[in-house]
């Protein structure tokens, strides 16, 4: 059901490891988007030896995947946006910068040892300061038969068009609410790809109460400018659009046939052999709550927000956020916290020169931020996906629906970790990365509680499964310890 566009590109191919990267470094970098990419180009802008360490075969992180080695016609379909992120590729080979692309990090300690796996084979290093750009993840959109075959995320959608240029046959259903929707849409469009509906579930009080934040929206410009550029779009294409969505619900005997769904007081059911749920993005916080790192709670964007300060400076000295994973951004600003973390860095090992440009750096990214109050509050998760019905399964790894969740409140769990003990939620596979956000809601409502008490699961070392077979040819480099070891 999905097929390669014309003269695309080939994956990028991972390099093998190299053997001059030093146990012991100034600087590491975790993450390979935006902002990782801009926080090692500053760095080895002032001559600060650094490692960069990504899961993905080649740079990029999640927004500009591929951007390495994509074509004009890929570029053409995915647009101008995704084309700016090749100013962040490194120009030419420095051998102070050391590239490590299909790195699994699965570990990272206080006093700055990293532990990865790399084609096959567990290794560490020690890094006096690390800047973590984590980035984020999709949030969870439970809605009945969301399980079934035929049915999955924008975000993945939009992963195999940049990885591989793959893109769907057949009727195609995008559905849910947040920017990504509308441009995975347009990129489609672009790619001639046969969508059937776009059906947006933005509430209609979200319009409303984001017109209060309407100036900073205006002040930043460019992204108004972008948006008002994928609507005319969007319209060009004549797909049907539904607004205002309620009540969606995924039909199928053993795979996918139909999306059904109520808009504008009629019931609709559009046929369909592949839909892509979105309801926004929220920062991946596996490692910094393994990392024990303090927490709040977004009350607009019902999400966990790690608690940093400028810079990205955290309650770990020697370790700095940068990127979504401290707060959802975008990549421009992104780009820009990885730039300012880098330079704070920079200047703490002694760089005066990069001093001049912490204050400039500050001021350009509190401009690209003004939009993001009107952004977050517009494209608030709406009430019926953060309270499901009792059928709808809330973990999918271990199958567990909203009604067992329900269940296993009312005979007394009160929090997410609590509630993990007794019926497994976030024990699976994923770790909680799909469920977290979905059960800790559940459980409030049922408790009638803030989400805040409800938690979040206790995450333990290491976050992503590691073979036994790597751990048992694990052998530690001789790394210095640090000051508090």
């Amino acid at each position: 059901r999905w097929t390669a566009m014309p003269e695309q590109a080939p994956p990028s191919v991972p390099s093998k490891v190299p053997s001059d990267v030093p146990p012991n470094l100034p600087l590491a970098v975790i993450g390979a988007g935006p902002a990782g990419l801009a926080a090692v180009a500053v760095a080895r802008r002032h001559g600060i030896e650094a490692a960069l360490l990504d899961e993905q075969s080649g740079p990029g992180g999640q927004i500009y995947r591929g951007i390495g080695n994509a074509d004009p016609d890929s570029m053409a379909v995915l647009g101008d946006e995704y084309v700016q992120g090749r100013e962040l590729l490194p120009v030419v080979n420095d051998p102070g910068r050391h590239d490590l692309y299909g790195a699994m990090v699965w570990q990272i300690t206080a006093d700055g040892a990293i532990y990865y796996s790399r084609e096959g084979k567990a290794a560490a290093l020690r890094a006096e300061h690390i800047i973590l750009a984590a980035g984020a993840i999709e949030r969870p959109m439970p809605i009945p038969g969301w399980t079934l075959p035929g049915v999955m995320t924008a975000g993945a959608g939009q992963t195999l068009l940049k990885s591989g240029g793959l893109v769907p046959q057949g009727p195609l259903v995008l559905a849910g609410s947040g920017p990504l929707l509308w441009l995975l849409a347009a990129q489609y469009g672009r790619a001639g790809v046969n969508i059937a509906a776009l059906v947006e579930t933005t509430p209609r009080v979200n319009y409303h109460q984001a017109a209060f934040k309407l100036p900073g929206l205006l002040r930043e410009g460019e992204l108004l400018r972008q948006g008002q550029a994928l609507r005319r779009e969007l319209k060009r294409l004549g797909m049907p659009h539904f607004k205002n969505a309620r009540g969606l619900h995924a039909i199928g005997d053993g795979y996918l046939r139909a999306l059904r769904f109520t808009a504008n007081g009629r019931l609709q059911e559009l046929a369909c052999d592949l839909l892509l749920l979105h309801m926004g993005v929220t920062p991946n916080v596996q490692f910094t709550r393994a990392l024990d790192l303090p927490h709040d709670w977004d009350e607009v964007q019902r999400c966990w927000l790690p608690r940093s300060e400028t810079g990205g400076k955290t309650a770990i000295a020697g370790i700095r956020l940068a990127g979504d994973g401290a707060g959802i951004v975008g990549a421009r600003a992104a780009a820009l916290q990885g730039r300012l973390a880098a330079l704070v860095v920079a200047q703490e090992l002694g760089c005066e020169a990069a001093a001049g440009e912490i204050a400039a750096t500050g001021e350009e990214l509190r401009r690209r931020l003004a939009a993001r109050p009107f952004v977050d509050r517009l494209f608030a998760p709406g009430e019926e996906f953060l309270d499901p019905h009792d059928d709808t399964i809330i973990c999918r790894c271990e199958e567990i629906t909203a009604a067992r969740i329900r269940d296993l409140a009312g005979q007394g769990c009160r929090d997410a970790n609590q509630l993990k003990a007794f019926g497994r939620p976030g024990m699976g596979p994923c770790q909680g990365r799909m469920c977290g956000l979905s059960v800790a809601e559940v459980l409030a409502r049922a408790h009638a509680m803030p989400v805040a008490e409800a938690g979040y699961f206790r995450l333990r070392w290491p976050i992503k499964p590691v073979p036994m077979d790597e751990l048992s040819d694990f052998s530690e480099p001789e790394i210095e310890a640090g000051d508090d070891s």
